[in-house]
């Protein structure tokens, strides 16, 4: 099964009654990492009243974390990852800065208000979806290249390398639900006739048409 991650950090701000909140995001793999971010954007922005944030780390939310850093009890942080748990991003760092304006917002002015700033924040930023799967080598000879390359656009297999030489070799990234299918395709439509290696699985995932580890 695919999940999403932020790939690329990203900013944005929105202003509500002359208050100013701008997000932050930032990829994250460890609470270190999410740590040296936030006490990063603490020291940039020391003059503002709050930095609130959120994190969650890990495929199936292993770590999350919030903080309303001197807002009300429940109108920064925890909005902030409700925003990453519904739109269910991982392996992320929103930070929020606020700026005050003068006017108060009230319980739920701040709770939109962080939660459209943190949707700001992660639609300036790049989300990409990862999954598992296996390399997998194919090597046949020229008369098989046709049926192979047929399965492997019938499949949407991802294709890494291609070598010719006095036969042919296919490098592909094949996610895990299609793996024993997609093999069991290859060998019934060479007769068996194509060689198969494969590796172990692995996580990847797709930017800008190419394939990422």
């Amino acid at each position: 099964m695919s999940y999403k991650v932020l790939y690329q950090a990203g900013e944005d701000e929105i202003e509500e009654k002359k208050s100013r909140f701008i997000a932050h995001t930032l990829p994250v793999n460890s609470e270190d990492e999410a740590v040296a971010f936030l006490n990063k954007i603490k020291k940039e922005y020391w003059d503002a009243r709050h930095n609130c944030y959120a994190y969650t780390i890990g495929r199936n939310n292993e770590c999350t974390r919030c903080s309303d850093d001197g807002e009300p009890s429940g109108t920064a942080g925890r909005p902030i990852l409700d925003v990453l748990l519904r739109e269910e991003i991982h392996n992320c760092i929103v930070v929020v800065t606020r700026y005050f304006g003068g006017t108060l917002l009230g319980t739920g002015g701040l709770v939109r208000a962080y939660q459209a700033a943190t949707q700001a924040g992660l639609a300036a930023s790049y989300i990409i979806e990862k999954q598992f799967g296996k390399k997998l080598h194919l090597t046949t000879d020229y008369t098989g290249i046709g049926k192979l390359q047929y399965l492997i656009a019938q499949n949407q297999v991802f294709t890494l390398d291609t070598r010719y030489t006095d036969s042919v070799t296919i490098d592909l990234m094949v996610p895990e639900e299609k793996f024993a299918d997609f093999c069991a395709q290859v060998t019934e439509a060479t007769s068996g006739q194509a060689q198969m290696d494969s590796e172990d699985l692995e996580e990847f995932g797709i930017v800008n048409g190419e394939i990422i580890f």
